[in-house]
């Protein structure tokens, strides 16, 4: 009787890769598993060796290339071509646990005394707008878990060390069998770890790693922004069994400003003046983050307007050009006024009647605009 296609027994294509093969094998050991197929395992262990065949020969290069030019011929053994699935394909049950014992905590021995990285810590760092600008250095204290010095991290109290599990014989996983079909899981005992300890260090009660606050300096670069992270590695949490330490990543919050707000490389504040100084112009100073500079301020000056300080902003964090001081002019209206202050300005106002196209070009604009409105509605 002439086998079927490996690749057809698989449900792939010829031009498929070593992920889509052990993927469709997976899904077909998974079909013919004999839980689900209760009224008929036989049929159904017979076409899981089928597709076990296929995998074997498609999942090697070369006994895949073999097939490829010569067909089954070039895999079969008693034709001379390379070991097929007859050459020792095992029991169902063994097959079934090699295939799905990744899923399941997975063979191999690789349970025995595995080491794991450590967590990463997140630590949330305020900082004043003039340090992110001009970058700083800050210490900073973390809890985080260490490596006990003690026991050095065994977890085994000093002058004693872990003995190997009884339970997985040090592998740290245990089959499960039921009929022909089985599977491995992690040891329950020993956790995976294929050692247990029988007299724990008292410092760290068998754990290997200890709570400790610790003190680093964090070098914060020029330029930084809200939601920059500064990663410190290897300074997270001390790994088990020897691994490495996961890493620190410091969030940077950049306080509110009492002055200066910042818009990427650019910083932006708002300057208040006077009535005269807007209508006459004149001279300010203003402040920026390295000192004082003079602002000039040209007659006829409306609020909103905003003036622009080359050079006066951030330099950003990643590069780029130095950023601008944008200056937003806002005209203040005096209050608590004196008699002859009021007196004064009525005066203004008076002399100003008659000619408001000249001086006040908006709101005669504005005034022109409202008549034309009512002007429409009475058509």
């Amino acid at each position: 009787m002439s086998k079927r296609d490996y690749y057809e027994v698989l449900g792939i294509s010829k031009d498929a890769n070593d992920a889509a093969i052990k993927k469709a094998f997976k899904r077909l050991a998974m079909k013919h598993h004999p839980d689900r197929n209760a009224d008929n395992p036989d049929a159904a262990e017979v076409k899981f060796k089928e597709g076990k065949e296929a995998y074997d020969i498609l999942s090697d290069a070369q006994k895949r290339a073999a097939y490829d030019q010569y067909g089954h011929a070039g895999v079969d053994p008693s034709a001379g071509g390379g070991p097929g699935y007859g050459a020792g394909a095992g029991n169902f049950s063994d097959i079934f646990g090699d295939v799905f014992g990744d899923i399941f905590g997975g063979g191999g021995g690789g349970g025995r005394s595995r080491s794991y990285r450590g967590s990463d810590l997140r630590y949330n760092m305020e900082l004043s707008l003039e340090d992110a600008v001009a970058g700083t250095t800050i210490k900073i204290k973390i809890p985080t878990l260490v490596g006990c010095k003690t026991c050095n991290g065994s977890g085994a109290k000093k002058g004693s060390s872990p003995t190997t599990c009884t339970t997985c014989g040090g592998t740290g996983q245990v089959r499960i069998q039921q009929g022909f079909f089985s599977v491995q899981q992690t040891c329950p005992h020993c956790h995976g770890q294929g050692k247990t300890i029988s007299d724990p260090c008292g410092d760290c009660h068998g754990q290997g790693r200890i709570e400790e606050r610790k003190t680093l300096s964090v070098k914060v670069p020029p330029g930084v922004d809200n939601g920059d992270r500064i990663r410190l590695s290897g300074e997270g949490e001390a790994g088990e069994n020897g691994g490495p330490s996961g890493d620190l990543y410091v969030q940077v919050h950049v306080k509110s400003h009492a002055i200066f707000e910042r818009d990427g490389s650019d910083l932006l504040c708002q300057v208040p003046i006077g009535v005269a100084t807007a209508a006459l112009g004149g001279e300010l100073e203003v402040p920026t983050l390295n000192g004082r500079v003079k602002l000039k301020i040209p007659a006829e000056t409306q609020t909103g307007r905003m003036f622009r300080l080359k050079g006066k902003g951030v330099k950003p964090v990643r590069g780029g050009m130095l950023g601008d001081l944008l200056c937003k002019v806002v005209v203040e209206t005096p209050v608590k006024l004196t008699s002859k202050q009021k007196d004064l300005l009525r005066e203004f106002d008076e002399s100003m009647h008659g000619d408001n196209k000249n001086h006040n070009p908006q709101g005669s604009s504005w005034m022109d605009g409202v008549k034309k409105f009512f002007d429409d509605m009475k058509l």
